[in-house]
C-alpha cells in the first residue's frame, strides 16, 4: 500500500523526481533553520540537508496559481545572487514581469524619486538573505513576498516558500524553468506542458 501511494505522489509531480535530481534542487547547507525544517528530508552522511522535492513541487504548484491571478507588469522579480540573475530574467520575460537582477537599488520600491521606482503588487525574490533589500522594502508595502528557500532561510518575513536550493546554477534555472511554465499554464497562455518551447538549459547561467 504504501509503495501505491508513492507511485501515485511521483505520477503527480510537475516534471519526473529525476529532473528535480540532476538538477540539484534537493540538496541543501550544511545548517538547518527551524523555518525550513519541515520541508527537510533527510541529512546526509557528509552534513548536508536534503530537501523534499515532493514539497518543492507542491509550492510550485501553489505560487504559479497565485501569481496567475496577478497582472504580470506588477509582479517584481528580484535576484542579487549570479546564478540566479538569468533564470530570474528568463522567467520574468516568458510571463511578462519586471526584473531586477543584480544588486537591488535601495528606494527602488520607496522612494518615488528613485530613477528606477516601481509599485509591484507582488515580489519574487531568489534568496530571501542576499536579497534583503528587495525583502524589506516589499514588507514596508505590505505586499505578498514569494521565495526561493535553501535550509538556512529564516522566513518568518515570507508569504510563500519554495523550498530548494538556491545556491546553485542549474537548479535556479530548474525552478524558475518550471514556474515559469506552470504559471503560463495557469493563465491559460499555453494548453499544455509541451506548448512551453524553453528548456532549462535555457534559463541556465552560463558563467
Amino acid at each position: 500500500m504504501a509503495e501505491e501511494e508513492e507511485q501515485v505522489v511521483a505520477t503527480e509531480l510537475l516534471v519526473p523526481e529525476e529532473v528535480y535530481l540532476t538538477s540539484g534542487v534537493h540538496i541543501g547547507t550544511q545548517y538547518k533553520s527551524k523555518d525550513m525544517k519541515r520541508f527537510i528530508y533527510k541529512v546526509r552522511q557528509d552534513g548536508l540537508y536534503v530537501l523534499d522535492v515532493s514539497k518543492t513541487d507542491e509550492r510550485i504548484k501553489v505560487v504559479a496559481k497565485f501569481l496567475a491571478g496577478y497582472n504580470p507588469q506588477r509582479v517584481l522579480v528580484a535576484s542579487a545572487r549570479q546564478y540566479g540573475q538569468r533564470p530570474a530574467r528568463e522567467f520574468s520575460k516568458a510571463i511578462g514581469a519586471p526584473a531586477f537582477a543584480g544588486r537591488f537599488v535601495p528606494g527602488t520600491l520607496t522612494n518615488p524619486i528613485n530613477p528606477s521606482f516601481m509599485e509591484p503588487d507582488v515580489l519574487v525574490v531568489t534568496d530571501p538573505a542576499a536579497d534583503r533589500q528587495a525583502l524589506n522594502e516589499a514588507l514596508n508595502l505590505g505586499i505578498p513576498i514569494i521565495a526561493l528557500c535553501d535550509t538556512n532561510n529564516e522566513t518568518r518575513s515570507v508569504d510563500a516558500v519554495i523550498p530548494t536550493n538556491n545556491k546553485g546554477r542549474r537548479s535556479l534555472a530548474c525552478i524558475y524553468w518550471l514556474l515559469a511554465r506552470e504559471v503560463l499554464l495557469a493563465r491559460g497562455d499555453i494548453k499544455s506542458p509541451d506548448d512551453f518551447r524553453m528548456t532549462i538549459d535555457d534559463f541556465e547561467a552560463k558563467y
